[in-house]
C-alpha cells in the first residue's frame, strides 16, 4: 500500500480539510492587522530625533523636555519592543489559525477581549504627534475592528469543523 508521507505516522484519512472561506478571510485580516500595527512603530521611529514631536504624561503629569531626554533610551527601546511584539503576535495567530489550531482560535479571542478592555484608553494614548492626530488611538481602533471581524469569522459555524481536533470522529446525527 502506498503512503504519500510515511514518515508522518498519520494515515491519509486523518488529514485536516482545507480551510473554509471564513477562516481564510480571517487569516488575511490578521495579516492586515499585522501590517497596520507596524504604523505606530514607524511613526515613533520617525520622531525619535525630535523630543518636541511627542508629549508624554506619567501619573497625570506632563514630562519636561529634560525628563524626556533622560528617558530617551527607555522610550526608544519600549517603542521598538512594543512595535515588534504586536505584529509578531498577529502573524503568529494568523499562521496558527490558518493551520486549524483550536488553541489559536481561543487565544485570538482572549487577546481580542483584552484589546476590547483597553480600547477606551487607546484614545487617551500618552503619545501625541505634531500632526495633531492621536495616531496610536486611531490605529488601535482600526486594528481592533480588524480583530473583531477576524474573531467573528473564526467562530462562524462554517469554521467549527476546521478547528476540530484531528483523529476525533465526527458525531453522527
Amino acid at each position: 500500500m502506498y503512503h504519500p508521507y510515511p514518515s508522518t505516522g498519520q494515515s491519509a484519512g486523518l488529514l485536516r480539510p482545507a480551510a473554509p472561506a471564513p477562516v481564510r478571510t480571517a487569516v488575511r485580516l490578521m495579516y492586515a492587522g499585522a501590517a497596520v500595527s507596524t504604523v505606530p512603530l514607524l511613526l515613533a521611529l520617525a520622531s525619535i530625533g525630535d523630543a518636541n514631536a511627542y508629549h508624554l504624561r506619567w501619573n497625570g503629569h506632563a514630562l519636561t523636555a529634560a525628563q524626556i531626554s533622560a528617558w530617551r533610551p527607555l522610550i526608544i527601546a519600549s517603542a521598538i519592543a512594543g512595535g515588534l511584539v504586536v505584529p509578531a503576535v498577529w502573524l503568529w495567530m494568523a499562521r496558527a489559525n490558518g493551520r486549524g489550531r483550536n488553541w489559536a482560535r481561543i487565544l485570538s479571542t482572549v487577546l481580542f477581549g483584552l484589546a476590547t478592555v483597553d480600547l477606551p484608553a487607546a484614545f487617551g494614548a500618552p503619545i501625541h504627534f505634531e500632526v495633531g492626530v492621536e495616531a496610536p488611538g486611531l490605529i488601535f481602533a482600526l486594528t481592533w475592528l480588524v480583530g473583531l471581524v477576524a474573531v467573528w469569522l473564526l467562530w462562524r459555524p462554517a469554521s467549527s469543523a476546521f478547528f476540530k481536533p484531528r483523529g476525533v470522529p465526527q458525531e453522527r446525527l
